[in-house]
């Protein structure tokens, strides 16, 4: 028999129960990394480069030693550290494998890279001991462009990397892209051209990085407590670089206040500080400061897209050509690459649309900034931005309603098999973007922004419409040819004798809600009470190896792998019981509210605690067959290409002309991600996504001066919208359930910040229709408005007439 209870009809799933982290965290009873206080502890603080681009000539650290409070300093040479190295499977004309120092040694590659460690009795001596610090710079030729990377003569980030190039790819090339081009220019179509820009940005976490390190001498271990995504990652790749077996270091995180993807990759200080906690035999702490964390932690987004696209003459796609530049900064991220941004792109390009013909060149150049880690969305707001962006002119230039020409393209059969071989499960693409419409019609905003342009107003209408490809199994990263191959989890679950459990997961929590999500899951499941249910996750000593959570993996890839577990337990339970019942297996079920029940006898009932009384404290009983403990493992991973999420985003902007500015007057997200486990927290997914993608449209930016120095390094000049510059954000789900979880869900962390940046895009170009100006870039700040205006009207007067 199979005991099976279906979490989709039973009392937690779809339900929004009170979240169980929100008693401790809005207590003020979180455990943060820098709430942890040892006996003991130092203090850990970096000496960072001062310039982009330079050989080391001499590091000085006598001074610092001489500052009261220091207890240690540390270059490269001393700590002797392995470097991270991420690989991809590629020969040599399409990847160009380089390595991450812990410390740099030869030299320096990014302004803020860390060439010295300072520990100190406390962190204010730590950073007098930096200042103390003299390091000697031959300064290098700094890159810090596109145009600067491809320079000829141009100096090299690596040698390693001839170009700067650390990936070059040309995934697809079908053999009628030519041949549609030609069609579409020699009959009644169109050929289109965009070229789109996003700018740099920081993920920007409420919690910076943070680590505190020591070693156990009673268990021969190293304890490593961070915030981390990926806490496995972390051990291996801190292993590896001391050169000890992996089982003398062991990863916890304790809460953690944001991660964003910027936290589900390798840092090098967390290792040096592992390193001098372990030399020092002494807990070491050192926490990210804002400064550090906006000009020297992983930042995210720079990428240009050259899309040229053909349209028939009713408007239907015939053919994609697309050219991508990511700017990966210095580095390499591990386990990723710098193939994260531009794989991601070629892959999955073509988005909600059919395009037969396709042909793509993805290129990742390093250059002379902070490193780039996946960052919500990771190429996505931008290859959709730029998809999107050629629906708009397109319909301008067809004479079509930007609505129609989505609507005449949009997928609509399921499952798809898209030009770019991947298949896509079946979504509500065509039907999300109708009630968009809809919504925006029927509260009258066509007529408002008609109105609007007759007053001298510019108002605005956008639309975004798209897909996020949630839950990537080994399957899909495979096809990346990663050395590294992420994908599935493992979680194991345990019945105590009250017949509570204590279930594992190996995705990571940083804000998602795993504690009330997962738990709902199991509750279900089992018939269990919520409060019957305890999720241990972030601890690499509990769980044998996971993958942490990134890519909406969390509740695809680690719920299904928790539901399959419950259920396991589940079959076990059962078949106790059909022992102590005297009846044949068959003929028992879960009865859904803590127990197993006899189908032809109601009465006869066995509940978990008489179940579990007998398997641990009378195991006599026990079948013959069955041993005396209450525990199942049970791993998942997905299933060929993964399943899709989709969405469409509308909203309505006014920009004011005289000021530039951009006030967003309307927002409405229609969104499908499957099976809502709790609505309540995807509808926080998607409007804390949304800001964030609004915030890469209109704020966040980090610049870089022609020396490699960043602009950024506080809040005064890295912009992050507030309260006021959010609007309220309508939520409406659909749910079309994913045939490859085991609990009907897709993914939903990520579809807001995909959809922002275009949707918003659009609207600020609708708005600006009368004006002749159009932005192809973001984030539009207002003196990026006032510069096209104001160009747009130089431009109209230099015309003759």
């Amino acid at each position: 028999m199979t005991a099976r209870f279906d979490g989709r009809n039973g009392r937690w799933v779809g339900a929004s129960v009170p979240r169980r982290e929100d008693p401790r965290l809005l207590t003020g009873r979180g455990r943060f990394v820098d709430d942890i206080r040892l006996p003991g502890m130092l203090h850990a603080a970096f000496v960072r480069s001062t310039v982009a681009h330079g050989k080391i000539a001499g590091i000085d650290l006598s001074a610092t030693l001489a500052v009261d409070g220091v207890v240690a300093a540390y270059t490269a040479k001393d700590l002797g550290l392995g470097d991270i190295v991420a690989l991809l499977d590629r020969p040599p004309e399409e990847f160009s494998p380089t390595a991450m120092p812990i410390l740099a040694r030869e030299k320096v590659r990014f302004t803020g890279e860390p060439v010295a460690l300072v520990v100190a009795r406390d962190p204010y001596s730590a950073e007098d001991g930096v200042e103390a610090a003299v390091v000697d710079y031959e300064p290098l030729g700094a890159i810090v462009s596109e145009e600067s990377a491809f320079a000829g003569g141009a100096p090299l980030v690596h040698d390693e990397a001839p170009g700067n190039v650390l990936v070059d790819v040309s995934m697809f090339d079908t053999p009628g892209v030519d041949a549609a081009f030609e069609a579409a220019r020699a009959g009644g179509g169109r050929v289109v051209e965009v070229v789109t820009k996003s700018g740099r940005q920081n993920a920007l976490p409420l919690e910076t990085r943070g680590v505190v390190a020591s070693w156990d001498d009673h268990d021969d271990q190293l304890l490593v407590q961070m915030c981390t995504q990926v806490p496995h990652q972390v051990r291996t790749a801190m292993a590896r670089s001391l050169r000890v077996p992996e089982r003398t270091v062991r990863v916890t995180v304790p809460d953690m206040g944001g991660g964003f993807g910027q936290k589900c990759v390798v840092g090098r200080e967390e290792i040096a500080v592992a390193a001098a906690a372990r030399r020092l035999n002494r807990p070491v702490k050192w926490i990210e400061d804002r400064r550090e964390a906006l000009t020297a932690g992983f930042l995210a987004r720079e990428q240009r897209y050259r899309t040229l696209a053909a349209f028939d003459e009713d408007g239907r796609i015939t053919a994609l050509d697309v050219d991508v530049v990511c700017d990966m900064g210095a580095y390499s991220c591990y386990p990723f690459t710098a193939g994260i941004e531009p794989l991601m792109a070629s892959a999955e390009m073509p988005s909600v649309y059919q395009v037969p013909e396709y042909r793509v060149r993805a290129r990742a150049i390093a250059s002379n900034k902070a490193p780039t880690a996946p960052y919500r969305g990771v190429s996505r707001p931008q290859y959709v931005m730029a998809i999107e962006r050629i629906m708009e002119r397109a319909a301008r230039e067809l004479g079509l309603d930007p609505v129609e020409i989505r609507r005449r393209n949009v997928i609509t059969q399921f499952p798809y098999t898209g030009v770019n071989a991947i298949t896509y499960d079946p979504g509500t693409y065509r039907e999300s973007l109708e009630l968009a419409e809809a919504a925006i019609r029927d509260e009258g905003w066509y007529e408002i922004r008609d109105r609007a342009a007759a007053e001298g107003r510019h108002i605005g209408i956008g639309y975004c419409c798209f897909s996020e490809r949630t839950g990537y199994g080994s399957g899909a990263f495979a096809k990346r040819k990663m050395a590294v191959v992420p994908g599935f989890d493992i979680s194991e679950i345990r019945m105590d004798t009250t017949g509570s459990v204590v279930v594992t997961s190996g995705t990571m929590n940083h804000g998602q809600s795993h504690e009330t999500t997962l738990a709902q899951i199991v509750a279900d499941r089992l018939g269990l009470h919520l409060d019957q249910v305890k999720l241990r996750q972030g601890d690499t000593e509990r769980i044998a190896y996971g993958w942490g959570t990134f890519a909406s993996r969390s509740v695809t890839i680690g719920g299904s792998a928790v539901s399959l577990a419950a259920g396991k337990l589940g079959e076990l339970l059962c078949k106790i019981a059909a022992h102590l019942l005297e009846t044949s297996p068959d003929n028992v079920r879960l009865d859904g509210d803590g127990g197993v029940v006899q189908i032809d006898d109601p009465e006869r009932r066995a509940s978990f605690e008489e179940i579990a009384d007998v398997a641990y404290l009378r195991s006599h009983l026990l079948p013959k067959d069955v041993e005396p403990t209450l525990t199942a493992t049970a791993s998942f991973d997905v299933p060929g290409d993964g399943t899709f999420s989709n969405a469409t985003h509308a909203v309505v902007v006014e920009a004011d002309p005289g000021t530039g500015q951009i006030k967003i007057l309307r927002y409405a997200c229609v969104e499908d991600c499957g099976v809502v486990i709790h609505p309540q927290v995807v509808d926080g997914q998607c409007r804390g996504g949304i800001a964030q993608g609004i915030a890469g449209a209109l704020f966040e930016e980090i610049t870089y001066a022609g020396n490699g120095e960043p602009s950024a390094a506080s809040f005064i000049d890295y912009l992050v919208p507030t309260a006021t510059e959010i609007p309220d954000i309508t939520v409406t789900h659909l749910e079309t359930p994913c045939a490859f979880t085991e609990n009907g869900a897709k993914g939903a962390g990520e579809g807001g910040t995909i959809g922002a940046p275009a949707a918003v895009l659009n609207a600020i170009n609708d708005a600006l229709r009368h004006t002749g100006v159009e932005l192809d870039a973001t984030p539009v700040h207002p003196q990026t408005v006032l510069a096209a205006l104001d160009a747009g009207v130089h431009k109209e007067m230099s015309v003759p007439s």
